[in-house]
């Protein structure tokens, strides 16, 4: 995860969190992801950004109470209202004494840039940021 930089969220998971089975609820943990998401997704449109897609998720392990779940998120592609990001979960799971790092989850989530009446908005970037995403 170091490429994706510092976690955008890092939460415990509770016991309010579980299911059924007493694993972490799955929409819970896409809850967690699409604020991770979003928060990559302002960097480049810092009014608002709202969830238009989830186009692949993948849930590899399950999720515990006590977990610190740890979502990354990075922008993957960028059009002229839209944002596309990439997350990844990663579990912090304390084990015989020390942390362990397990990869649970990941994700492709596209973003819109809309004004305050949730209007799509064009997404300016500047020279350098035409060059990280080719646009």
């Amino acid at each position: 995860m170091h490429e994706m930089g510092e976690p955008k969220v890092k939460i415990v998971a509770m016991p309010k969190d579980t299911n059924a089975a007493g694993n972490i609820f799955g929409g819970w943990i896409m809850s967690q992801m699409d604020i991770a998401g979003s928060l990559a997704a302002r960097e480049l449109s810092p009014d608002r950004v709202v969830t238009v897609a989830v186009n692949s998720m993948s849930f590899k392990k399950p999720v515990y109470v006590g977990d610190a779940v740890c979502c990354y998120a990075k922008i993957v592609k960028v059009g002229n209202s839209s944002i596309q990001t990439e997350i990844e979960v990663v579990a912090e799971r304390a084990n015989l004494g020390k942390i362990e790092r397990i990869s649970v989850t990941s994700a492709v989530i596209t973003y819109v840039s809309v004004d305050k009446d949730g209007v799509k908005k064009p997404i300016i970037l500047t020279n350098d940021q035409k060059k990280l995403y080719d646009r």
